[in-house]
């Protein structure tokens, strides 16, 4: 697991079982608005929303004409796919720099708001930090912008969803659809596998002079101070959402070949943890302060 990356690899497993949705044959058919007549400026929000909300939605838009690539796409941005074992349009994604559907809506929640969701259309459609679900009798009348739409082959199944888009509102949202596309603005389709929608914002936000990071790796020890003498006073299992205080220069660290004496102080745990664990491509983490 090398840190060049340890945003694909610490996902283990879940990254294939990433890649196996959004392939966007089970979809309705396309709507009228194709992915190259829509800009950026085009991709919005539609109707009134919390300032949260709006941040997801614009972090989504900014990547409009991204090419779709089965598998890619970090909460860093576009990556390299992989290619679709079932041939066809995303027979050679691993060529194709993008995002796959559910690569996009982590992307633009981390970015919009710091909202770190899990891999996986499923995974998304069960997560535990929802602040409201909605089923598809509703359909899209409570929504509002930022809201995340789901389709599934048993829509009464979350473990089926095999896509996720991001609402814009009056009835039109922004996603990564299927390889041979670009992230495009279209119709909400309320065709039989529509699965309802969920809404994130409004979760908890970073606190007062906090930045916000992503950690990386498993079992990634807490210290109580920036050095790894005393025991851990607790475990990370896999990659986290952190709220980083301060840093400090403390003991140095070496990890997947990288050295590192950089320390961020985490207020909610009341510890350290090693910036060689905090996945940003900066070891000395950018818009942080000395503690």
């Amino acid at each position: 697991m090398h840190r060049a990356n340890r945003t694909l690899a610490t996902a283990g497993g879940l990254l294939l079982a990433t890649a196996l949705t959004c392939t966007g044959t089970a979809m309705a058919a396309p709507s009228a608005v194709s992915s190259a007549a829509v800009t950026a400026a085009d991709c919005r929000p539609l109707a009134n929303a919390p300032a949260q909300a709006q941040a997801i939605v614009n972090a989504a838009c900014s990547q409009i004409g991204v090419p779709y690539s089965w598998g890619g796409g970090s909460v860093h941005g576009p990556t390299y796919g992989q290619d679709y074992p079932g041939g066809g349009p995303g027979a050679h994604d691993s060529q194709v720099k993008g995002f796959d559907c559910s690569h996009l809506v982590q992307y633009a929640a981390w970015q919009g708001a710091g909202i770190a969701l899990p891999e996986g259309t499923w995974n998304q459609a069960w997560w535990s930090g929802a602040t409201a679900r909605f089923t598809p009798a509703q359909g899209i009348a409570p929504l509002q912008p930022g809201d995340l739409l789901l389709w599934g082959s048993d829509p009464a199944n979350l473990g089926s969803v095999h896509h996720i888009a991001i609402y814009l509102g009056n009835g039109r949202m922004v996603e990564a659809r299927e390889s041979g596309t670009l992230v495009m603005v279209s119709d909400v389709r309320l065709n039989s596998q529509y699965a309802g929608a969920l809404r994130i914002s409004g979760s908890e936000q970073p606190p007062a002079n906090t930045k916000r990071f992503m950690t990386w790796g498993t079992q990634v020890s807490l210290r109580p101070d920036p050095g790894t003498q005393r025991p851990p006073v607790g475990r990370l299992p896999g990659p986290t959402a952190v709220d980083v205080l301060c840093q400090v220069h403390g003991e140095r660290v070496t990890a997947e070949g990288y050295t590192n004496d950089a320390w961020s102080y985490l207020p909610k745990y009341k510890a350290w943890i090693s910036n060689i664990y905090i996945d940003d491509a900066a070891a000395w983490l950018p818009g942080v302060p000395n503690c």
